[in-house]
């Protein structure tokens, strides 16, 4: 529960305010303004009146934030977050989130020395040149640990 938390705060407070708005003012505007006005909605059961006005305004409200949280999540990873933001919106049937989901970078983290926020596949920092992982003593690529071969260059790593 405490990783949602944290994601959730990653959504934009104006993300938050329009889906409050969409999910209360939908169905108020709908109530107030719409039934009365047609004849034809005096004819709807609960049921469908019930979907129609709080099920729909509910999902509205839940595309917003995912709209959202593209938005937050793009710029906390250090991605062209306006971009990502357009596509999530525009691309229909929410195919752009679902990209998004599949080609978004990993996040950053900071540098121990400076703070400067650096990609995960980074050997050093591009501020400082403090070493942020294990690097191939030919090229200076990141590599892992366990290899036992630079993929860059294939110099041997352990002795």
């Amino acid at each position: 529960m405490n990783q949602l938390r944290e994601e959730m705060k990653v959504i934009p407070r104006g993300a938050w305010v329009s889906a409050i708005l969409v999910f209360v003012g939908l169905p108020v505007c709908t109530w107030f303004f719409l039934i009365p006005r047609d004849e034809d909605f005096l004819y709807w059961s609960p049921v469908p009146l019930l979907v129609f006005t709080v099920v729909m305004p509910l999902f509205l409200a839940i595309y917003f934030l995912l709209i959202g949280y593209v938005n937050g999540d793009a710029r906390r990873r250090g991605m062209r977050y306006v971009m990502w933001t357009l596509l999530a919106a525009f691309i229909p049937n929410a195919i752009g989130i679902i990209l998004y989901f599949i080609l978004r970078e990993p996040l950053l983290h900071g540098c121990p020395k400076c703070g400067t926020m650096v990609s995960q596949g980074f050997a050093f920092c591009s501020k400082c040149g403090t070493a942020m992982a294990q690097a191939c003593p030919e090229c200076r690529s990141a590599v892992q640990p366990e290899w036992s071969h630079c993929t860059k260059c294939g110099a041997q790593l352990k002795g």
